[in-house]
């Protein structure tokens, strides 16, 4: 089992710098109001993740510190989440810090390593349970009376409500497709008649990939037809000579009398044969090129009628790519996309209607399921009611009785709701039930919210019973009371003493109060004190022992320690605590 081992302070409201030490069973810390007693809790707060306060810093210092040792063992989820955080343990322990600087910075380690406060929050729920005002407050809400009411149901209650809570997020999701697509109806419609006048204006021309650069150069050609037989003319006849001009100059006869020269000596010399090589090249060349001059000039083709066609052709193009792409290329990936979004517009009637199936068969899963979810919680509530009652039995509350009142409200209509007893009541993420811990104080009263029904003392006692009763179904390690016994006096004290007692048997509880009656059921006493050196208050923790106790029980029950008739009260609560232990 986890323990908190001690706590160090420094720096926090009026402790300047104080250790906490605290160990397994029962502790309670008692002192003079102001002494700073409630910074025990709020210290423990700050370690498990609670909100960074800048005014909680002591004036004149820079930042408040909260040191924690909490001893742990192998296996623990605790261990497995604060190793995944990258925290080594201490010789068995782990070890929080928290920081919060003046300016209102805060910073958490954990083991070691520097972490987000996040993560001490998700390590709080499995080491501490927090009680004080505000939780007694909290206990009054519905909303945290049907969670207490699950948490103590266990399986129970877990099992269909994972079941439940699973359905009600896909009809969530559902439900937001659904109308995603009926309100929009109107805008896909448009889309989708744009979508299809594009691509039956693409399938019209039914253009070729790279057709219109092919046609533009076709274009060029054609249009200068005239221009480009006339060159190929004069630069063949330049190359191969006039057959009708015997005395012309052409370049083919020039060259081959510079090669008929050079080949009469190349012998001579191996630079002026590789000289008379490569004129032998360009002979050939020039022959090669008058050739296809020829065969050019041969296959030009300049009919002004396919340069019409061609002209038509690229306008009918052109229109295409003013509308859907920079060049052909893109007006044919715009088509392939848009026939891929209409196919996906045109079954939106389909998937309206697979939806609408699909909500309405989510809907009567959901009634099934609640029923099961509001059966297991009438039945896990008749038992918890059951034990919360006769733990108030031993808390001087003898007569009074606790009950469960778990109702659903009307839907608007049968389609805003779900099916529950025959009735279409709301529902949410968590069933349909609203559930409220009612109380009868005494015989003949009608059971009323302990909100309306109980008094504060009675209010304390209810709480407490219902983390006794809490700690042999879901317990957890360490038990933080803050004035629980606010309102209690006399004998409901001692037996809040004697409850908490009882609980510390299985778990670690350590109690603020300012009532000798709970005081003296603790293993252990812990005093905070405030001693005043000059401007300088300083706050001080002490382990009362013998004598200082009974002092100290006594200063709690008459205000004076030096009180014999307080002394011999004092005396006698310890007899009876050590007694009933």
């Amino acid at each position: 089992m986890s323990v908190l081992e001690e706590m160090r302070i420094r720096s926090l409201g009026v402790i300047d710098d104080a250790v906490v030490e605290l160990s397994p069973g029962f502790t309670a810390v008692t002192g003079e109001t102001g002494a700073g007693k409630t910074m025990v809790v709020t210290s423990l707060g700050l370690l498990l993740g609670g909100r960074a306060d800048p005014a909680l810093v002591r004036v004149g210092a820079k930042a408040a510190v909260v040191e924690g040792r909490i001893t742990v063992s192998e296996g623990d989820a605790v261990v497995a989440r604060a190793e995944e955080a990258g925290a080594e343990l201490d010789d068995g322990a782990l070890l929080i810090s928290r920081t919060v600087s003046a300016e209102g910075r805060s910073r958490a380690h954990l083991g070691g390593r520097s972490v987000p406060v996040g993560v001490l929050t998700e390590l709080a729920d499995e080491l501490v349970a927090v009680h004080g005002q505000t939780d007694q407050q909290g206990l009054l809400k519905p909303a945290r009376q049907r969670q207490a009411l699950d948490r103590y149901a266990g399986d129970g209650v877990e099992v269909p409500h994972a079941r439940y809570a699973a359905a009600y997020r896909r009809l969530r999701a559902v439900a937001a497709e659904l109308e995603e697509l009926t309100t929009r109806a109107r805008e896909r419609a448009q889309e989708a008649d744009l979508l299809r006048f594009g691509l039956d204006e693409v399938a019209a021309v039914e253009p070729l990939p790279g057709e219109d650069a092919e046609l533009a150069a076709e274009a060029e050609r054609l249009g200068h037809a005239e221009a480009l037989a006339s060159a190929a003319a004069l630069a063949h006849t330049a190359l191969a000579g006039n057959p009708e001009d015997p005395e012309s100059v052409d370049a083919t006869t020039v060259v081959a009398a510079a090669g008929q020269a050079l080949d009469g000596v190349r012998a001579h010399d191996p630079a002026l044969a590789a000289l008379a090589d490569r004129v032998g090249e360009i002979s050939i060349l020039l022959a090669d090129v008058s050739g296809e001059l020829a065969g050019y000039a041969d296959q030009l083709d300049a009919d002004p009628l396919r340069l019409a066609v061609v002209e038509e052709r690229r306008a009918a193009l052109t229109t295409l790519t003013r509308k859907y792409g920079e060049d052909i290329a893109a007006v044919l990936a715009w088509a392939q996309e848009g026939a891929g979004r209409l196919t996906e517009l045109e079954g939106d009637d389909e998937r309206i209607g697979e939806l609408t199936a699909e909500r309405d068969a989510l809907r009567a899963e959901l009634s099934v399921l609640g029923q099961a979810l509001t059966d297991a919680r009438t039945e896990a509530a008749a038992r918890f009611a059951e034990a919360v009652t006769e733990e108030l039995a031993s808390l001087a509350m003898p007569h009074a009785r606790v009950s469960f009142a778990i109702r659903q409200t009307e839907a608007a209509d049968e389609a805003s709701g779900i099916d529950i007893g025959g009735r279409s009541v709301v529902y949410g993420p968590s069933g349909a039930d609203e559930v409220e811990l009612l109380l009868a104080p005494h015989p003949g009263a009608q059971p009323r919210p302990i909100a309306k029904g109980a008094s504060g003392g009675e209010l304390s006692r209810v709480m407490l019973a219902v983390e006794v009763v809490f700690a042999g179904s879901d317990p957890v390690p360490t038990y933080l009371f803050d004035e629980v016994d606010a309102g209690v006096g006399g004998k409901a004290a001692v037996e809040v003493g004697r409850r908490l007692a009882k609980l510390a048997r299985s778990a670690q509880v350590v109690v603020v109060t300012h009532l000798p009656q709970v005081a003296a059921f603790a293993d252990r006493q812990l005093l905070v004190e405030k001693t005043v050196d000059g401007s300088v208050t300083r706050s001080g923790v002490t382990v009362l022992e013998g004598e200082d106790r009974v002092r100290e029980l006594s200063r709690m029950l008459a205000g004076q320690e030096d009180s014999e008739t307080a002394r011999a009260h004092a005396e006698e609560l310890l007899a009876t605590a050590r007694k009933d232990g």
